[in-house]
């Protein structure tokens, strides 16, 4: 199946009814694979790890007697697995438990892993935290770039513009002007991106330029994190690589994903405007 016939049949874009009982038939995942094999290109050959991290801020149950509980809840979904989970389906899945009876915290806990984690076709990981407990603001260490004076030609990707020099450094750069569009409903997703790496100086200008000739492409979250670090690596050639992106939250959800070039793993801050 190809990315366009999966979005079509995806909760996208459709008119929902909204189900409050226990269904994790509602989850829908997409093939990671499917951008990259209209490419011609195996995905598993692809020189980045990382994981996708969601955070849920409208998340509610009932205990045994009835009465709601609510809570926040992180998931950490594998870069490695099969698929993403689309998020309108992820939203709509998260409302059914709100009518829905679970004896204990934990049972709500299992059944989120287990579901999420056949959904992705790999091991997700799940925390819930309280709402009164105390969520510490954050923010993407670096350089920001985004003062630097620059001419904009471009709003769809533009790979020639990034460029390095020879001389080698290890730094942090930081833009908050990242946005992309819903390859549906065109209906704009804001983020911060992170760029972490050491090799070849790269032109901080023409980094800039790229990351904003994103403005008026559509595509998942997840692919765009992709497709940036694969353009810096092949058009810069790093030693080392790590994009980090954290989206504005939309429908009670933000998405957060990481691709590295090394084996490790981000923080959650969230964001300001988070």
């Amino acid at each position: 199946m190809s990315e366009h016939e999966s979005i079509k049949q995806s909760p996208l874009g459709q008119g929902t009814r909204y189900v409050n009982r226990y269904d994790p038939g509602l989850l829908y995942p997409i093939a990671r694979e499917i951008n990259w094999q209209a490419k011609g290109i195996d995905r598993s050959t692809l020189p980045f790890r990382g994981v996708d991290i969601w955070n849920a801020y409208e998340l509610s149950w009932l205990d045994s007697r009835g009465k709601p509980v609510v809570r926040l809840a992180e998931f950490r979904i594998p870069a490695n697995s099969a698929h993403i989970i689309e998020s309108k389906s992820f939203k709509l899945y998260l409302n059914s438990y709100n009518l829905t009876r679970f004896g204990s915290e934990s049972e709500v806990q299992a059944h989120l892993k287990q579901d999420l984690s056949q959904a992705a076709g790999g091991d997700v990981s799940v925390r819930l935290v309280r709402p009164d407990a105390p969520l510490q603001m954050g923010k993407l260490e670096g350089a920001c770039i985004d003062d630097l004076e620059i001419d904009v030609e471009h709003y769809t990707p533009a790979p020639n513009l990034l460029q390095s020099s020879n001389e080698i450094v290890s730094e942090t750069l930081v833009s908050h002007l990242l946005k992309s569009n819903c390859p549906v409903t065109g209906q704009p997703d804001w983020g911060s991106v992170q760029i972490r790496y050491k090799g070849g100086k790269i032109d901080r200008k023409g980094l800039l330029a790229y990351i904003v000739s994103y403005r008026e492409h559509g595509d998942f979250h997840e692919q765009c994190v992709e497709n940036i670090f694969m353009d810096i690596w092949q058009r810069c050639r790093p030693q080392k690589l790590s994009v980090y992106a954290r989206y504005v939250r939309r429908g009670g959800l933000d998405i957060n994903p990481y691709r590295s070039s090394i084996a490790d793993e981000p923080v959650n801050p969230r964001l300001a405007r988070q």
